[in-house]
């Protein structure tokens, strides 16, 4: 595979049209500059339709292997297919030559995640993984706030995803078979984890509870992570299907100040809606009423506090990064190394979570994590 005339748009294969594939991955690779959507692989003859209504013109295939055939056609693989896919897909493609971006989590074990970029790195080629929720509109301001030294040293972080869905909805994500990677931990887990890695650098401790809460349900839907950093920063993670009153979206504790911050990111719910990103127009931005408050002695739910305008979330920043990545013209936006390091902590959370033990992470894991800080 050799990338198009530097003028031209690399030809993205898109692998799997479900919800990651046509809610986020599809949209956000058309609406990037230096990108345009050239394959979608599925099977499913309801969602080839609406590949093809939403995208005239694109090529459709049915098997992964119809790209390996032809890969010098293409410049960039997409993969956004079930969790248990992920590991032989991406080898895969490396291996036909070809540049792969994979959705979170990249792979069900730390070590295979290492594996794959070993391969990237040994055929030269971009292996990243999207990491999305790095591109939030409050990540993006949380991460503002902590490089200006608002919050001081920063002492603690809460971090929730919560949702209140007291029903399972099914299918392979909350199924209980390991080889499915299913459950909270390895899904919204993935989120948190990457996000507190990359504000706050390595974790040397992680300590977790998970359950299975929901009748009928047979894969965690309420966990909690306790990591603490090399730094000394400690970190208190939440992601649950089952919390009936949220809690902020983030509360970051300082020497100086603290940030309580409500609300998710508009994105996601932008584009299920089906609305798309355009170059110059306004995206990601949220009302005012949403802003995050600063400050420190009383709660922001009493008045405590400033408000803090909230950046507009960014996700197509992503795959423009890419763009230049497969270029050369810019770095991975994500590495695999960093994938590896939220994995270990992962592994640590649902060790800890089995034995009821707080879990040491081994020096050499905390190498791959330096990178990792925002």
């Amino acid at each position: 595979m050799t990338p198009n005339a530097t003028d031209a748009p690399l030809r993205v294969a898109l692998v799997g049209y479900g919800l990651a594939g046509s809610v986020f991955h599809a949209p956000l690779v058309s609406a990037a500059g230096g990108l345009a959507l050239d394959t979608v692989v599925t099977s499913n003859e309801e969602r080839r339709s609406e590949a093809r209504a939403a995208y005239p013109g694109v090529r459709l295939a049915a098997s992964p292997d119809e790209l390996w055939e032809r890969a010098d056609e293409l410049d960039l693989v997409v993969i956004a297919t079930p969790n248990k896919t992920h590991v032989p897909l991406a080898t895969a493609a490396l291996k036909a030559g070809l540049p792969v971006v994979v959705d979170k989590p990249v792979a069900g074990t730390a070590a295979e995640a290492r594996t794959l970029a070993a391969l990237a790195e040994e055929r030269g080629l971009l292996l990243s993984v999207f990491q999305n929720r790095r591109w939030d509109n409050d990540f993006r301001t949380l991460a503002g706030l902590i490089a200006e030294g608002e919050l001081g040293e920063v002492q603690r972080f809460e971090s929730r995803f919560e949702r209140w869905r007291p029903q399972p909805k099914g299918g392979w994500r909350e199924s209980g078979d390991p080889e499915e990677i299913g459950g909270l931990l390895y899904d919204l887990g993935s989120h948190v984890v990457d996000q507190a890695l990359a504000l706050f650098g390595p974790a040397v401790q992680v300590y977790a509870e998970s359950d299975v809460r929901r009748p009928g349900a047979a894969a965690d839907d309420d966990t909690f992570l306790a990591i603490t950093h090399a730094g000394g920063v400690r970190s208190h993670l939440y992601v649950s299907a089952t919390t009936a009153q949220l809690g902020p979206r983030f509360r970051v504790l300082g020497s100086k100040a603290g940030y309580v911050k409500y609300g998710l990111d508009p994105q996601e719910a932008a584009l299920r809606e089906g609305l798309r990103p355009v170059a110059g127009e306004p995206w990601g931005e949220e009302p005012e009423e949403l802003w995050g408050r600063l400050g420190s002695g009383e709660s922001p739910l009493t008045g405590g506090g400033a408000p803090v305008r909230t950046l507009p979330g960014d996700y197509p920043a992503y795959y423009a990064a890419v763009a230049a990545a497969v270029r050369g013209t810019g770095p991975n936006p994500v590495t695999a190394a960093q994938a590896a390091a939220a994995l270990d902590v992962l592994e640590a959370a649902r060790r800890s979570a089995r034995e009821g033990v707080s879990v040491t992470l081994r020096p050499h894991q905390d190498a791959d994590a330096e990178e990792q800080r925002a």
